[in-house]
């Protein structure tokens, strides 16, 4: 098989899966794996991929910080955001996490009902300052800077105790294989502590974040109770989220 072939199928694979297993990848096309890990070193130099540890990883573009994200504040994210409050119901304790989507959903809020908001973002709980009818809960730990959370053993010990009717999950990325994912391990851990204690756990997908991949799971698809997406998404991508029992509010 030709350098070109290969390096083809290995971006094939990628594309397909989101990640490559140097070790299986080698043995499905009977070639050494010192053979696919030079093609990997290659197209690494070349920006193709990112190298991992047995294998590689699509390459994930640098992220911004939170400032700048929350500067971009796109219709879509408006839309879903503006959906997502909209099932709040009187009474309800509600947990949002972090990121610019989920800031959308605390701007949205209804101002005519009771409910309890519960965050480990201090930016959400700043949007919600002089909102009339919210209670706020903070959870505090050490500050995850990029995406303005608090991680660690003192927020999973705070969370713990709590019992959410809804969770609006906050995931940079949504994959078939690799389920909901984000870019770091302590983030991922708390996400997936407080979906496994709410009644109910939604994600609010932009167009980008579906069919990608972040670095670590937070948990697989069918772990979530529904997504709210753009009516833009493709139908593929819809077929997806259904495939894997998910439901789904378009706007």
């Amino acid at each position: 098989m030709l350098t070109t072939e290969r390096k083809a199928l290995i971006m094939d694979r990628i594309r397909r899966d989101g990640r490559l297993v140097a070790k299986a990848f080698a043995e499905e096309l009977s070639l050494s794996e010192d053979t696919v890990r030079r093609d990997l070193r290659e197209m690494a130099s070349e920006g193709l991929l990112s190298r991992v540890h047995g294998g590689a990883l699509p390459i994930q573009p640098d992220l911004p910080d939170f400032t700048a994200r929350r500067a971009v504040a796109s219709d879509e994210k408006r839309r879903l955001g503006a959906k997502a409050a909209s099932m709040i119901q009187p009474g309800q304790i509600v947990f949002l996490d972090g990121g610019t989507t989920n800031a959308e959903i605390a701007r949205a809020l209804p101002k005519t009902i009771a409910f309890t908001i519960v965050t480990h973002s201090p930016t959400i709980a700043t949007e919600l300052e002089h909102h009339p009818t919210a209670e706020v809960v903070l959870i505090g730990g050490r500050l995850y800077k990029h995406s303005m959370v608090a991680v660690g053993a003192v927020a999973a010990a705070a969370i713990s105790a709590i019992r959410p009717d809804i969770f609006f999950l906050g995931a940079t990325a949504i994959h078939p294989r690799h389920g909901f994912s984000t870019g770091d391990f302590e983030e991922a851990a708390i996400k997936r502590q407080i979906a496994a204690q709410s009644s109910a756990t939604w994600v609010l997908a932009t167009k980008e974040k579906l069919d990608a991949a972040s670095p670590v799971t937070i948990m697989p698809l069918e772990a979530a109770t529904g997504v709210i997406a753009s009516t833009q998404v493709e139908a593929e991508q819809r077929q997806m989220l259904e495939s894997a029992g998910l439901e789904q509010l378009l706007v």
